[in-house]
């Protein structure tokens, strides 16, 4: 079975533009906030940037290490 390639809490660089849904999210460094299981098998994450006080839902595939 597939793990889960970033830990809870970890710092990493988001991609939107990597994703095929249009986004008006900045790209930029977010921390994990949250794993939640696999769609369309790739996991997904809850992220939160330093800078907004929203949270986003990324894929994994949109997300790499800092």
């Amino acid at each position: 079975m597939a793990e889960y390639k970033f830990k809870i809490g970890q710092v990493v660089y988001f991609h939107p533009k990597k994703s095929k849904l249009p986004s008006n999210a900045p790209s930029g460094s977010y921390q994990i906030i949250r794993r939640l299981p696999a769609t369309d098998g790739e996991f997904r994450y809850v992220i939160r940037s330093a800078y907004e006080d929203n949270e986003r839902i990324a894929r994994e595939g949109e997300l790499t290490r800092v």
